[in-house]
């Protein structure tokens, strides 16, 4: 009786999407100080694949709205804005516009809490 081992291809081949649109209006300032970020009116959490897309938010969550640079990762696709409340959903908004008119993304339901 001879053993065959089975083998098992797994390729990940991401979509073009936005995963997670977050803003946490007025978090507690100890949140700040573990992410290490300044203190601003807000946080706006994005996750996008593929992943390099986190350039390209960044740039226009800059360019819609007075928002700075908390975190952006483009290995992993992770982006963290700050800044008041209504300018962080303004480039959140302007962010999942884009990408889903102008480069057919999913986008993402923009919550907050």
């Amino acid at each position: 009786m001879t053993d065959t081992k089975q083998r098992v291809v797994q390729e990940y081949v991401p979509g073009k999407q936005v995963t997670l649109a977050h803003v946490i209006a007025n978090p507690d300032p100890l949140l700040y100080t573990k992410l290490g970020i300044q203190d601003a009116g807000a946080i706006g959490i994005l996750t996008l694949t593929p992943t390099e897309t986190s350039i390209i938010a960044a740039d226009i969550a800059t360019k819609a709205a007075d928002v700075g640079l908390g975190y952006l990762d483009r290995f992993t696709g992770s982006l963290v804005i700050t800044g008041e409340i209504a300018a962080v959903e303004m480039a959140m908004e302007a962010i999942n516009t884009f990408l889903s008119v102008k480069l057919q993304y999913t986008p993402a339901m923009l919550t907050r809490s």
